[in-house]
């Protein structure tokens, strides 16, 4: 086996110096200048972070792609250089393999293999990929460009270039084990029966012009000119209004709500508690419910209203110390969750959603104080406590989004304070991607749970939005309690539900692992 290790060994190297032998014969062409400089300018990832930096500036895919993408390269960059180059040292080319008007005026003295430069091209492009396909199938030859100009500039050999392109392309697909690939829109079940109004007749418009950067008035208006437009009241609550407006007899068949996710939640409570069909459209600064539910902006909720296309989704709900319900769609949490929720939202329009929640994640940490509490009747001590109406994705660090609306789940975690150097246990895993193997971190889905804080009250955000302190909070999943228009084209890949009597398929190990894991503590 090693005498044929070796034999294949010396082949390739024979074949890879005759390869290098026969090209140095080729013309002379102004490819070699473009591919000089080409070279150049994808030293230390220059090309690519600047790519990144373009394509950030737009918001969806193309921003997700660029996080990822730069994350790769950074990776793969560390991984090539700091651990490849060192164990596996080799010989670049020799310098007079190639005619001069080839090689670089300040060739590399590193290690040959593997290549760094084809590394972080098939990290970048297959990042990108992950997130935008079209966008990655676009970069493909750029990459594929930057990988060989190290070969046709005497710099590396080609077993160099493809493994470093496949070493790459790995760091990228391993990405996904913290940062899973957004599945977008959530899946949800059609719900029947949902007025179709193409011009806004029985339509009541809540529209809250301070959640975005412009007021959305008159374009929507014009979409829907037979709507009811309501503009809220500085310092009174939208529920309250909505309600006072409703209570005056007029004949609704749909609440709409054009803002944030502050105010769709709102509207959401009301529509729940009076049986009526949500309009959300995207018009705030977060927009988190509605870019889950596949509506990403007037036009989408336009088409969604004039075919009378709607899901229903579950809604999350939190009594307070016994107090009234108040329904959030998104998120809620007690501890070092509210300080999270302002500084995300503070600084994920300068850094991007991902990197924004992972620096807010750790300031939050640090300035965190200890909370006791009793979930579901079982002592803790807890830095930050989150609940997630229905199960969100990544199961890790910054959960983000949700894969389906209408499971009829919580998703329970929460960061412990009451094991040794918790807080750095739990960044340690966060960053290799291994929490749910971490003993700091706790992730649960639950119907239902009981959250008691045992020392001073403790405030409470849901939404993005602080709604009160208290000290026992009663969370509580609420199965299809909301319909919600969306577009007819997203409901059609909707999964159904089983229908009753169903027989099911024994639980495989992940299966059951899930079911345990519902259980809770």
């Amino acid at each position: 086996m090693r005498n044929r290790l070796r034999r294949a060994t010396r082949g390739l190297r024979s074949a890879e110096r005759a390869f290098l032998a026969g090209s140095s014969a080729w013309p002379r062409s102004a490819a070699d200048r473009g591919l000089r400089r080409l070279t150049v300018l994808a030293d230390h990832g220059k090309l690519w972070f600047a790519l990144a930096g373009v394509l950030a500036t737009r918001k969806g895919p193309w921003r997700r792609a660029a996080l990822r993408g730069a994350a790769a390269v950074a990776i793969s960059s560390a991984v090539t250089n700091g651990l490849g180059k060192r164990l596996l040292p080799r010989r670049r080319p020799a310098v007079h393999l190639l005619p001069r008007h080839r090689r670089l005026r300040t060739p590399p003295s590193s290690s040959s293999f593997p290549s760094g430069h084809a590394a972080s091209a098939a990290a970048f492009t297959s990042a990108v990929s992950m997130e935008a396909p079209l966008l990655g199938l676009a970069l493909a030859p750029l990459a594929g460009t930057v990988a060989y100009s190290r070969v046709h500039t005497g710099v590396h050999w080609p077993s160099d270039v493809v493994f470093g392109m496949a070493l790459g392309a790995g760091v990228a697909m391993a990405t996904s084990r913290w940062w899973p690939v957004r599945a977008a829109p959530a899946l949800a079940r059609p719900s029947p029966g949902a007025a179709a109004l193409p011009t806004g007749d029985g339509l009541l418009l809540l529209v809250n012009p301070s959640s975005g950067a412009r007021d959305p008035s008159a374009e929507l208006a014009a979409r829907w000119p037979n709507a009811e437009l309501l503009h809220p009241v500085p310092g009174e609550g939208l529920v309250e209004q909505l309600d006072a407006h409703l209570d005056g007899g007029r004949d609704v068949a749909a609440l709409g709500v054009a803002g944030g996710d502050g105010s769709v939640a709102a509207a959401a409570e009301v529509a729940a508690t009076r049986g009526l069909p949500l309009l959300p459209v995207p018009t705030g600064t977060l927009n988190h419910f509605t870019r889950d539910l596949g509506v990403s902006g007037p036009r989408d909720a336009a088409g969604a209203l004039a075919a009378g296309s709607a899901v229903q989704v579950d809604l999350g709900a939190v009594r307070v110390d016994g107090g009234p319900t108040h329904r959030f769609v998104n998120t809620a949490g007690i501890g070092g969750y509210p300080e999270l929720v302002r500084l995300r939202e503070k600084w994920q329009h300068r850094w991007g959603k991902w990197p924004a929640a992972v620096l807010a994640l750790a300031r939050a940490l640090a300035e965190a104080e200890p909370v006791p509490v009793r979930i579901d009747g079982l002592p803790h001590r807890v830095w930050l406590l989150f609940v997630g109406n229905n199960t969100y994705q990544p199961k890790g660090l910054a959960p983000s989004w949700r894969p389906r609306l209408d499971e009829g789940l919580l998703d329970l975690r929460y960061i412990r304070a009451d094991v040794p150097l918790s807080r750095t246990r739990f960044l340690a895993g966060a960053l290799t991607g291994a929490l749910t193997r971490n003993h700091a971190y706790v992730q649960r889905e639950r119907e239902r749970v009981r959250v008691e804080v045992l020392g001073s009250p403790a405030p409470l955000a849901a939404d993005g939005e602080l709604v009160g302190s208290g000290r026992t909070f009663d969370f509580s999943a609420r199965r299809a309690e909301l319909r919600a228009y969306r577009p007819e084209r997203t409901s059609r890949v909707t999964a159904r539900a089983p229908r009753a009597g169903t027989r099911r398929l024994p639980a495989l190990p992940w299966g059951r692992a899930r079911a345990a894991a519902r259980r809770g503590p």
